[in-house]
């Protein structure tokens, strides 16, 4: 192997490789050029098929004509005859041979032409088919790629995560949390321990006080009512 050979060889493996590099990159033109191509195969298939479709309705048209012919001059025939036509009858008897080898091969041809139109038509339709195969291939893998790269990108995202950064912040947290907590639980024992409150527990056993006495009092009042009531009862008896 010479060396422009060798050299022409790196080459196409370089190239080779940067070109498979792109088309995984970007599989969704990749799949857009393949149904393109298919798009494009399908249309000149299509034109290939509606000549072969032409050429049988074409054919058709020739024997149907012909074959009309043909039983016109079956039933002029017997009629030049019994005319004592003789020469319009040789017209016709030719007529009628040719016709009928005309028709004989029309229908050979038609027979050919109809199989290869129906071969043609199946194989449009298949070909049709594929690409409606293709284009649900397409759907299909480029949703498993999208679902497999956020897969991928949530793995990723996970293993890049520190244990220790974790279980750090948590309990950066819970101290926080803590704290808040102490700070609270230190203002309820100041407002405890303020003037207010202590001034606030005076006024309390203040009004205990005072209402204590006052029921003292109301006790006495009506113990001397029932005092003073015994006493009326006994002067009036």
């Amino acid at each position: 192997m010479g060396f422009f050979d060798r050299l022409s060889n790196l080459w196409n493996g370089i190239l080779g490789r940067w070109i498979s590099t792109k088309e995984t990159n970007n599989p969704e033109a990749v799949y857009e050029a393949a149904i393109e191509e298919r798009i494009k195969r399908h249309r000149e298939l299509k034109k290939a098929v509606s000549g072969i479709v032409y050429l049988r309705n074409k054919l058709t048209a020739e024997l149907e004509a012909q074959e009309h012919q043909q039983q016109d001059v079956n039933a002029q025939l017997p009629v030049a005859v019994e005319a004592g036509e003789d020469e319009v009858a040789i017209l016709l008897l030719t007529k009628k041979n040719a016709l009928e080898g005309s028709i004989a091969q029309l229908r050979i041809d038609l027979d050919k032409i109809s199989t290869q139109a129906k071969d043609a038509m199946e194989t449009l339709v298949s070909f049709q088919g594929e690409i409606e195969k293709l284009k649900r291939e397409r759907d299909e893998m480029l949703a498993k790629r999208a679902t497999a790269q956020a897969r991928i990108q949530i793995q990723e995202t996970l293993d890049g995560l520190s244990t220790d950064a974790d279980i750090k912040a948590l309990e950066n947290v819970r101290e926080h949390i803590h704290k808040m907590q102490a700070e609270a639980d230190v203002g309820s024992e100041i407002k405890q321990d303020s003037l207010d409150a202590r001034l606030a527990k005076v006024k309390v056993k203040t009004q205990d006080a005072t209402a204590k006495s006052q029921l003292e009092e109301l006790k006495k009042q009506m113990a001397a009512r029932n005092t003073a009531a015994e006493g009326t009862v006994k002067k009036t008896m």
